[in-house]
C-alpha cells in the first residue's frame, strides 16, 4: 500500500520553548538555518509523501510565509484553526482535505525517521483504523509506554513516569481517514487521550516498533541537541 498524503500538525503554542524561540510557532524554530518543520517535510518526501495538509493555529502567518517561499502550491493545503481544537480536533479538521482512504499524521515539532512503507504494510494487513510507529527508548521520564501483543495490536498505554526501557509513541500515525471522520467525538479533543487511549480496545489500533532517529524539540535541551544532530539533506 502506497500512502501519498500527510497531515502535519503545526499549530502548537510551544510554551516550554519560549525562552529559546519567543516569537515563532514551535515547528518554525530555527535549526541550523532552517525551520524545524523543513526537516519533517524532507523526511516525509523521502518516504514517498507528495501531498501535504498543514494544520495551523498559533502565529500561522510565519508558517504560511515559509510555505509560500519553499513549497509548490499544488502539493499542499492549509487549514487554520480559529481556536485551539486539540490534537484530535486538528487532525479531524485537516483530514477533511485528504483525498485518499489513508493518510500519515505527524507532529510538526518532532521527527521520527521511521519506515512508512513498513508501517503501511502492517496497517493494510490488519485493516487497521490507526497504526502507530513505536520507538524503543531507555532511561526516560518524558514519555508514556505503549504495549502490544504478538500481532502488534496495542494492549496498553501506560502513564508517563520513569522507565528503564520501553516503546514510546513516536508520533507518526497512519489513519483510515473515512472511519476516523465517522467517529462521534467532540469538536475539541486530544487524539492521544480521547481517541487512542479510549478506543484501542474497541477499534483496530496497532503499533509497530521501528528503528530511526527521533527527537522532540518541545524542551530547550532537545532544541539545542537538534542543532548538532540534524542536517537538511536538500539544503
Amino acid at each position: 500500500m502506497l500512502v501519498k498524503e500527510a497531515i502535519i500538525l503545526a499549530g502548537g503554542l510551544g510554551t516550554r520553548l519560549r525562552t529559546e524561540v519567543p516569537d515563532l510557532p514551535k515547528c518554525m524554530a530555527p535549526i541550523n538555518g532552517h525551520p524545524f518543520i523543513a526537516y519533517v517535510i524532507d523526511h516525509l518526501q523521502k518516504q514517498g509523501i507528495s501531498q501535504f495538509v498543514f494544520s495551523l493555529g498559533y502565529k500561522s502567518d510565519a508558517f504560511t510565509h515559509f510555505l509560500d517561499k519553499t513549497f509548490p502550491a499544488t502539493q499542499c493545503k492549509i487549514v487554520i484553526e480559529k481556536e485551539p481544537l486539540g490534537t484530535g480536533g486538528a487532525i479531524r479538521f485537516a483530514a477533511k482535505q485528504i483525498a485518499g482512504l489513508h493518510a500519515v499524521v505527524v507532529n510538526g515539532d518532532s521527527i521520527f525517521k521511521n519506515n512508512i512503507s513498513e508501517q503501511a504494510a502492517l496497517h493494510e494487513q490488519m485493516d487497521a483504523d490507526c497504526t502507530l510507529a513505536l520507538k524503543e527508548m531507555t532511561e526516560m521520564e518524558r514519555y508514556g509506554v505503549v504495549e502490544t501483543d504478538a500481532n502488534h495490536r496495542i494492549t496498553a498505554f501506560k502513564e508517563k513516569q520513569y522507565y528503564s526501557k520501553g516503546l514510546i509513541n513516536g508520533g507518526v500515525y497512519l489513519i483510515r481517514v473515512d472511519r476516523f471522520l465517522q467517529e462521534s467525538l467532540p469538536e475539541k479533543f486530544s487524539f492521544e487521550t480521547d481517541y487512542l487511549q479510549n478506543f484501542y480496545q474497541k477499534k483496530n489500533i496497532y503499533g509497530i516498533a521501528q528503528e530511526g532517529y527521533f527527537i522532540d524539540i518541545g524542551i530547550p535541551e532537545d532544541f539545542k541537541k537538534a542543532q548538532t544532530e540534524l542536517i537538511l539533506s536538500n539544503a
